[in-house]
């Protein structure tokens, strides 16, 4: 299983930058992560729109599923359109994306599968199980496993005891860390911390730990040096076309 990070901001992207987004591929199958802002172009320096497999999104907030309205319009609307693409996302999470264009326009690109987080799904080769996490809307964290690797991901989240259970052994913990060491108290449930990464990644035992969606402007060495103060194992923070194989 192969990892390619197309971006990494929260919130919104900046020059350097892409919102979520990651492209997985195992045995030739690739499902597309989380197509947030501007991460269209990043996939393009990659592969193609008709080589995306599948999509997968966390949850409806545009920083997690944007760009799919123009990589379904790049399907849909060339000259030879490739088959409808599945596109698993939790029930009404992609209602405002998918009505962005008029009403049709593209419905003959893509395959809606809705789930509920805590569904178990199957896509390609990938087993993938779901549970919901605290966010301001509805989050599906993700544990995407093959016969050789297993891949979590959380979406966007506040604290919960559920997190390490599904990131328990996982090759790779892919983490939201939108802030260092403080959430602002407002938003304290619904977002984690560098540190609360590590910690979870300390208790789920898990290989090797990936901190995204941070902030605008973080300092991403102060992220880096907070989380390892509590996981010992390795970190990196995503950015643009970092590759990690699992």
């Amino acid at each position: 299983m192969r990892l390619t990070v197309l971006g990494g901001c929260g919130a919104w992207p900046t020059a350097e930058q892409a919102c979520s987004g990651y492209l997985v591929e195992y045995e030739g199958f690739r499902l597309l992560i989380d197509p947030g802002y501007a991460t269209m172009p990043r996939l393009l320096r990659h592969i193609q729109v008709d080589a995306v497999d599948a999509v997968w999104v966390s949850h409806g907030h545009p920083d997690h599923c944007a760009d799919l309205n123009p990589l379904l319009r790049a399907r849909g609307l060339s000259d030879v359109p490739p088959p409808a693409l599945p596109v698993y996302a939790p029930h009404g999470a992609l209602d405002a994306v998918l009505a962005l264009d008029r009403p049709g326009m593209l419905a003959a690109a893509y395959d809606l599968h809705a789930f509920r987080p805590g569904d178990r799904l199957a896509i390609g080769p990938f087993t993938a199980e779901t549970c919901l996490l605290p966010h301001f809307v509805p989050d599906a964290g993700l544990r995407l496993a093959t016969p050789d690797a297993v891949l979590a991901y959380t979406g966007d989240t506040g604290p919960s005891p559920d997190i390490p259970r599904l990131a328990a052994g996982a090759d790779l913990f892919v983490s939201e860390a939108t802030y260092v060491d403080k959430v602002p108290d407002a938003d304290e449930p619904y977002l984690l911390t560098a540190r609360l990464a590590g910690e979870y990644a300390q208790q789920a035992g898990v290989q090797r730990l990936l901190l995204t969606h941070l902030w605008p402007g973080t300092d991403r060495a102060a992220a880096l040096r907070t989380a390892a103060e509590v996981f010992p194992g390795a970190i990196d923070i995503a950015g643009p076309d970092l590759m990690i194989t699992l």
